[in-house]
């Protein structure tokens, strides 16, 4: 049956009306419902083995665990929280608020996480009142469309709507393009390219940007083969297909050797100068794109596609950095088990390196960074262009949401005005509401100069 995006649209905003005025106990039901279907094992199974063998993309293991643990840590994040009718309330400012749902949202869904990113999308729109379309990317259609029909099972059993949550089952760029411009709202997880695309829909839209992830080691690190095995299970982790994957590493000279035979141990074959131009002209046929058949495949199946003799316990093909920009695409995003490498001595230059590499790619997206030294943390903090910066975890783990740290369960990534986004948080419940603020009388007040001008006028007077 063909795809009848108009149709849709007009079944999601009768079931968004039928939900808009929902209490949260029921809300709750109802994401609770949906979120105990997704992390079963036989779906995340089931899921799982559609997004690997219908795109030869990513780890069918790595895929299962984040299925769960997304979803899981999802729900977990939402505990509590309230997303219906009045929210917050300041009685001394007089100012109530008021939750509101947005209405009906388009998803663009990419290859790379087609199941995963369904899932902690519409988790957060149910638990806001809203309803989704699903627009699949082409290669993944299955895998999206099977997670949709999942979800609407299980609103199926609590009595929700079930034109909640929606997909298009063949889809192509103009059913993409037709849906955004049709909805309320879009949220599309994918590069700058994506990003315009989106934005010519004439919607409210949160978007995402590029990762080139940076890790930055120095010497004051004292498990060195801990950072190594950590660094291999990030950059491994779904063959690399996370834009939260490490894409360089930046070692402190004075440990450069020691840390390069620990990532050895762990799987690393360091590429010479003769093998890094072959590996280039694979992975940028062209000069500038990515070639698609290196995107979240292995080291070793990488390596064949060159022409490169590795050994058989090869995990990461590595690459030494020469040069920043177009010139060099190694510097840039690579989503597949291949790291470039760099040597520092002083942390500064290292940091207007970083700067310049991210200016390349991936600004506003993330840098990580192994050390001891927590003023080298506040100063990367200050420095680096980005939304998030994590520090002695691998990346992976933790940047868009871990056990390990707080920065948000998901799996679509603001990155701020740097990369034309209008957001630079971990998008979850919280993206998904406007709020109506109400304002009650109070006290008539006026301020003093005192307590406006107070600290200029001891300077300077009033003069």
């Amino acid at each position: 049956m063909e795809d009848n995006i108009r149709e849709m649209y007009e079944k999601a905003r009768a079931a968004f009306k039928i939900v808009e005025f929902w209490p949260q106990e029921k809300v709750d039901e109802m994401v609770l419902a949906v979120g105990w279907e997704l992390q079963k094992p036989e779906t995340a199974d089931e899921l799982a083995r559609l997004a690997v063998e219908k795109s030869g993309i990513g780890v069918y293991e790595d895929k299962v665990h984040k299925i769960g643990t997304k979803v899981r840590g999802t729900l977990y994040d939402q505990i509590g929280v309230k997303t219906c009718g009045l929210v917050e309330e300041d009685k001394a400012k007089g100012i109530r608020k008021y939750a509101k749902p947005i209405g009906v949202i388009a998803n663009v869904v990419p290859c790379t996480n087609p199941e995963s990113t369904v899932c902690c999308i519409a988790l957060s729109t149910l638990k806001t009142r809203n309803a989704i379309i699903c627009s699949p990317h082409p290669r993944t259609e299955l895998a999206t469309y099977t997670t949709v029909e999942h979800i609407r099972k299980a609103l199926a059993k609590v009595g929700a709507p079930v034109d909640l949550v929606q997909c298009i089952r063949h889809t192509s760029n103009e059913k993409t393009q037709e849906l955004m411009a049709n909805c309320d709202y879009a949220v599309a997880t994918g590069g700058a390219a994506l990003v315009k695309v989106v934005y010519a829909a004439g919607v409210p839209a949160q978007t995402v940007g590029a990762g080139n992830v940076i890790s930055i080691i120095d010497s004051t690190v004292k498990d060195i083969p801990g950072v190594a095995f950590r660094l291999r299970k990030s950059k491994t982790a779904n063959n690399a297909a996370s834009c939260s994957s490490e894409n360089a590493i930046a070692i402190e000279e004075c440990i450069f050797d020691k840390m390069i035979t620990a990532l050895k141990a762990e799987g690393g074959y360091l590429c010479s100068t003769e093998e890094r131009e072959i590996l280039r002209k694979t992975m940028w046929p062209d000069g500038h794109t990515l070639n698609r058949d290196v995107v979240a495949k292995s080291a070793l199946y990488i390596a064949d596609l060159a022409g490169l003799k590795v050994p058989s316990d090869t995990k990461i093909l590595m690459v030494m950095g020469e040069k920043i920009g177009p010139e060099d695409r190694f510097s840039g995003e690579k989503l597949s088990p291949v790291l470039t490498v760099w040597k520092w001595t002083d942390f500064d230059e290292m940091l207007d390196r970083m700067e310049k590499i991210l200016k390349f790619s991936g600004e506003g997206h993330s840098v990580n960074i192994q050390t001891e030294l927590d003023e080298r943390i506040h100063k990367l903090g200050l420095r680096a262009n980005v939304s998030r910066v994590v520090c002695n975890m691998g990346h992976t783990e933790a940047n868009s949401g871990g056990w390990t740290s707080s920065l948000g369960f998901t799996d679509t990534l603001g990155c701020g005005t740097w990369a034309g986004n209008i957001s630079c948080e971990n998008i979850n419940w919280r993206q998904f509401l406007m709020y109506t603020r109400v304002a009650l009388p109070i006290a008539n007040y006026q301020s003093s100069d005192e307590e406006l001008f107070g600290a200029y006028l001891k300077k300077y007077g009033r003069d």
